[in-house]
C-alpha cells in the first residue's frame, strides 16, 4: 500500500465543488472515476482521494491537494500521466509524489492561501469572465487595505460564517475535535496588477464555510462606501452574520496553495 499526495488545479465552473456528490460532477468524484479506471476492476472499488478541504460549486483552485492509499504498485510517473490522460480537460494533476501512511491533506495541513480576483475595467473578456468579479463601483483602496489589516490575527469568525458552516473545517482539526468558529489569519492583504485586476489574497491555518467569499463582500462594501471606513473590527466583534456584507461570487475565488510540514519521504520509489 503506497500513500500519495496529489497536487491538483482545476476549473471549478462546471462542478459542484471538492466533495462528490450522487449524480453531480464534483472535483472528487471525477478523481475517484479516474483512478477507478486506471486501476481496471481487479482492485476492487477504487478509493476515495482525501482533499485539503472542500472548495464550493464554481470554485476554482491552483493548488489542492488530496492524498489516496493505493494498492496497484504504479510509479509516480506513470500514475502522473494517467491521471492527466484520463480527467477531463478542466482538472489537471501537476504533480505526484509518494508520501508517509500517516499523511492526509486534511489533516495534515498547517495553512491555506486563498486568492479572489475582481475586475475593475470596463469591458471583460469572455475568456477572464468566468474567473472574476466584475465591479465598476469605485473602490477605495485604502479602506480596503484597512478592512483586509482589520482580520488579522486570531479572531471568532462568525460574523463571516455561512450560516450551514461547518466549522470543523479547520485545515489542522481532526473531525472528532469540538466546533469553534476561531481561526487565525496569518496574512491578509489587497494588491493591484498592471491591467485591471485587484486582488485579495489571504492566508490562515482555516476557514469557514464561505468565509473568504463573505470577507470579500462585505470588503468591497467599505470600499465603496456602503458601511463606514475602519467597521471591520466591529463587524467581527458583532459576531452575527447579519452584520457583514453579501456573500462574494463563487467565480472569482481560488485555492491558491496548502502548505504542510516536513515529512520522511520513504528512501526510493520500489515500483
Amino acid at each position: 500500500m503506497q500513500n500519495w499526495k496529489l497536487t491538483l488545479t482545476y476549473d471549478g465552473t462546471a462542478f459542484y465543488g471538492w466533495q462528490v456528490q450522487p449524480s453531480l460532477p464534483t472535483i472528487q468524484g471525477e478523481l475517484q472515476s479516474a483512478i477507478g479506471r486506471i486501476l481496471g476492476s481487479g482492485w476492487g472499488e477504487p478509493p476515495l482521494p482525501q482533499g485539503s478541504g472542500r472548495t464550493d460549486a464554481g470554485v476554482h483552485a491552483l493548488g489542492q491537494v488530496a492524498s489516496v492509499a493505493l494498492e496497484a504498485p504504479v510509479p509516480a510517473d506513470n500514475l502522473l500521466r494517467a491521471l492527466n490522460r484520463t480527467l477531463p480537460a478542466a482538472i489537471r494533476v501537476l504533480s505526484v509524489e509518494p508520501v508517509p501512511p500517516e499523511f492526509h491533506a486534511r489533516h495534515s495541513a498547517r495553512a491555506k492561501t486563498y486568492e479572489y480576483r475582481i475586475f475593475r475595467g470596463n469591458l471583460c473578456s469572455p475568456f477572464l469572465a468566468p474567473y472574476v468579479h466584475p465591479c465598476r463601483w469605485k473602490l477605495d483602496l485604502a479602506s480596503l487595505q484597512d478592512a483586509a489589516q482589520a482580520v488579522s490575527g486570531e479572531h471568532d469568525f462568525t460574523s463571516f460564517a455561512a450560516s450551514d458552516s461547518d466549522t470543523t473545517n479547520r485545515v489542522n482539526d481532526d473531525e472528532s475535535e469540538p466546533k469553534s468558529p476561531i481561526r487565525t489569519v496569518y496574512r491578509s492583504e489587497w494588491s493591484t496588477d498592471e491591467g485591471d485586476l485587484l486582488l485579495y489574497r489571504v492566508r490562515g491555518n482555516g476557514f469557514l464555510h464561505h468565509m473568504v467569499r463573505n470577507l470579500v463582500g462585505t470588503m468591497l462594501e467599505i470600499g465603496r462606501g456602503q458601511f463606514p471606513a475602519g467597521s471591520m473590527a466591529r463587524i467581527l466583534e458583532s459576531r452575527n452574520r447579519s452584520a457583514a456584507g453579501p456573500t462574494a461570487p463563487a467565480k472569482g475565488l481560488f485555492l491558491h496553495s496548502v502548505e504542510y510540514p516536513d515529512f520522511d519521504l520513504p528512501a526510493a520509489n520500489p515500483f
